[in-house]
């Protein structure tokens, strides 16, 4: 779960200024002042881990020392943020396979592959195309659909999610 956050959040840097802009949602609570260019980037990308934490508790389950609960305690609570964080993927990216067939598969990658699609491993000898065997299918994304984020105070990215008080 930690590597497709960070997966995700390396994708978000990456789109950079290919991002179309999107008109905020009316249900958003985030809606402030677009800052800097600069800044917008880590804005969006803090804005999406907000949304992982408020879907799936992932935050809060990758900040927790798991060692100190059993197997099924660890289990039982990875089901929910993975529910929550499933939803928040599907919801904001179109997310498919690099390859479709299955892992441990036979595969040939051609001369002019993209580069940033796989990672030859093993005995890797000229310019391909190349043949070996399916250890990952990999994943791409070809679609993101986050809402424009806004901010009051440039100078600081935005709270992941805030501390909650109970007021006596």
């Amino acid at each position: 779960m930690a590597l497709a956050a960070a997966l995700l959040l390396i994708i978000l840097v990456s789109r950079g200024s290919r991002r179309e802009a999107e008109p905020p949602r009316a249900d958003t609570a985030k809606a402030m002042p677009v800052p800097e260019a600069s800044n917008q980037a880590e804005a969006e990308i803090v804005s999406f881990l907000a949304t992982l934490q408020e879907r799936g508790r992932l935050v809060d389950f990758l900040m927790e020392d798991v060692t100190t609960y059993d197997d099924a305690q660890v289990g039982a609570a990875a089901r929910v943020v993975h529910e929550g964080c499933r939803a928040a993927l599907q919801e904001h990216f179109k997310i498919r396979s690099v390859r479709e067939e299955n892992e441990g598969s036979s595969v040939t990658i051609p001369v002019g592959y993209a580069a940033d699609e796989y990672r030859l491993i093993g005995n890797i000898r000229g310019a391909g195309p190349f043949s070996g065997t399916l250890v990952h299918r990999g994943w791409k994304t070809e679609g993101v659909k986050l809402p424009r984020i806004l901010r009051v105070n440039s100078d600081r990215l935005p709270t992941i999610a805030p501390a909650e008080v109970e007021l006596k």
